[in-house]
């Protein structure tokens, strides 16, 4: 666990998936090369010709994606995180939310896809998904 971790930044009222199916938490292998925590606020900041700022601020929540990378997976764990997105009845592409268990933090947020789903196939049935990443909407119910 880290001294600091998404789940102290986010509103304490835990947000709801669209899908809360029995077996609908994606829970997916620590990553092999990049576990990716970005974050941000829905902020702007407008530069005047003199150098001047206005500077304004839609949201005082912060807003979080995650990004999860593997070299090396089994055709199942691959399978899991192609169904997880590529199903109607789950992720649906990019459009419903779910929940999901951070492999590190041990906490459960309430995420979505914000990327197209890609994955290699290599000699011997090894699998590999380039990118994923997830939006985390909140704290999981």
């Amino acid at each position: 666990m880290a001294a600091k971790e998404i789940w102290d930044y986010l509103n304490t009222t835990a947000v709801a998936a669209d899908v809360i199916a029995a077996g609908s938490t994606l829970t997916t292998p620590y990553p092999q090369n990049i576990l990716g925590e970005n974050g941000e606020y829905n902020q702007v900041i407008h530069l005047g010709d003199d150098d001047s700022e206005e500077r304004i601020g839609f949201s005082s929540t912060a807003v979080f994606y995650v990004t999860l990378k593997w070299v090396g997976l089994s055709e199942a764990d691959a399978g899991s995180i192609m169904d997880f997105q590529m199903s109607t009845a789950i992720g649906n592409g990019i459009l419903n939310s779910f929940r999901w268990a951070h492999p590190t933090d041990g906490h459960t947020y309430t995420v979505r896809f914000d990327s197209k789903f890609s994955r290699t196939i290599k000699p011997g049935s090894l699998h590999s998904i380039s990118k994923v990443k997830l939006k985390i909407l909140g704290r999981a119910t």
